[in-house]
């Protein structure tokens, strides 16, 4: 089996690419080996490959630029997405695509199921949710897994922000009232690569499924254990969103229902402080 992955040096790619290596011939391609603003490489590419899975981890996510770089945005995490989708559909391939909690606007007080209805309130999550609508569009095979507050050890995430913070400033302020699940990448890819390990997986009809981690935590919650595994002894206040504020909204209520996922795939990722612990000591 042929299987392209996009975003090969993203968060999730990057924690995917070792994942996968022994379940196919593994073709990776970060934004330098294909421009997902250029649909007509995309299409060169793919047909070239020639994949029976399309993994596609590379998306817009630097959520606050967003809200200033609506085109940009949505031109890769939509309008790529729509062409990916249409290459999987040309040639019989199925396609994983990753998408969010932050295509809910964070007013359900429980997590949501993947029947609750979207409600962004970002120019992100409007263009992940019209890019998971673009691939049912298509007609092609797919998978789409929504993730939640996602870092790793590479790349830009809260978990590096707030370990540099807490190292250069004498305290750090961080939201108390966003609930979630930190869920790191390593997990994310685990999960991928069982959902593809299953003998099943060709009669598993095409569907979309929530994916982080289990338990619950705020974002101050997060920050506060990740300094406590580390040692770090610096002061970490908690504030209200309104006391914190950014150019993007965010929903209030990250956390998503599982169980679809373990009911079909027999996947559960581990509580997000195991997740935690397993990011830190590959940083270490």
């Amino acid at each position: 089996m042929r299987i392209a992955l996009t975003g090969s040096k993203g968060q999730v790619g990057s924690a995917l690419a070792p994942a996968l290596d022994s379940l196919g011939a593994l073709s990776t391609f970060d934004r330098h080996g294909l421009d997902l603003l250029d649909l007509q490489s995309i299409r060169t590419t793919i047909a070239q490959v020639r994949p029976g899975i399309i993994i596609n981890a590379a998306a817009y996510t630097a959520v606050d630029r967003a809200e200033r770089e609506r085109d940009a945005v949505f031109a890769v995490n939509v309008q790529a997405v729509a062409e990916l989708a249409h290459a999987a559909k040309s040639m019989d391939a199925l396609l994983i695509h990753f998408s969010t909690d932050y295509v809910f606007d964070g007013e359900k007080p429980t997590p949501y199921i993947e029947a609750d209805a979207p409600n962004p309130l970002s120019v992100y999550g409007h263009s992940k949710l019209a890019g998971e609508r673009a691939i049912a569009a298509s007609g092609c095979r797919h998978f789409i897994f929504r993730t939640s507050w996602v870092y790793g050890p590479l790349g830009r995430n809260f978990l590096h922000a707030i370990l540099a913070a807490a190292r250069s400033k004498p305290e750090l302020r961080v939201v108390n009232d966003q609930r979630g699940a930190p869920t790191s990448s390593a997990a994310i890819a685990g999960a991928v690569a069982q959902v593809l390990a299953n003998p099943d997986l060709s009669t598993k009809a095409s569907g979309l499924y929530h994916l982080s981690a289990g338990g619950e935590t705020t974002w101050h919650g997060f920050a506060t254990a990740i300094l406590r595994a580390k040692g770090i002894k610096t002061p970490i206040l908690a504030v209200g969103s309104h006391e914190y504020p950014v150019a993007a909204k965010r929903p209030k209520n990250s956390l998503l229902d599982n169980t679809q996922i373990g009911a079909t795939f027999g996947v559960a990722l581990p509580d997000w402080r195991q997740g935690m612990a397993a990011v830190l000591a590959a940083i270490n």
